[in-house]
């Protein structure tokens, strides 16, 4: 990994919270509150500050602009809803670029596991934990937030223990 253990030490413990925020609340409402995109770019900016040298922490901040811009392409698109293309751009300034491919892998699987537990818990008795959940009645819809808020906590743990 090309992220640093000590840089993913610094962002994981402020990161997680709003990753499991985002998460839940995915699940719950289908919208992805941009309070909790707020919070996670500031978290960049103030502790990206801190822990990364200033030529890579601009250029990580660019990465910011660069995945919104995709987003909201994306978005008019249809392909993703507002509040996902928001939050990878704010998640986007913590990955390291050489890195990006095992964030694809990530991705994919948590994808493949997420939309996998959430139609097993929408069509079993397991929906009975959580029954005012907006996720279960939208149809085709799934909430990405799940699955984006794991990639980017996995990522961080992983770079804990296996960063450079």
């Amino acid at each position: 990994m090309h992220i640093t253990s000590a840089e993913a030490l610094w962002f994981l413990p402020f990161a997680l919270p709003v990753c499991l925020w985002v998460a839940w609340s995915d699940l719950r409402t289908m919208k992805i509150p941009n309070k909790a995109v707020l919070v996670l770019a500031a978290v960049f900016v103030a502790v990206g500050l801190l822990v990364l040298p200033f030529p890579e922490y601009t250029w990580r901040l660019s990465h910011l602009v660069i995945v919104l811009l995709a987003g909201i392409v994306i978005n008019a698109a249809g392909l993703v809803g507002a509040g996902d293309a928001k939050f990878a751009a704010a998640a986007a300034p913590f990955i390291v670029l050489g890195d990006l491919r095992l964030v694809l892998v990530i991705l994919a699987a948590s994808l493949l596991a997420g939309f996998a537990a959430h139609r097993l818990a929408k069509y079993t008795s397991l929906r009975k934990l959580a029954p005012e959940w907006e996720s279960w009645t939208r149809g085709k819809k799934f909430p990405m937030g799940l699955c984006l808020g794991g990639t980017l906590g996995i990522y961080l743990a992983m770079g804990v223990f296996y960063g450079t």
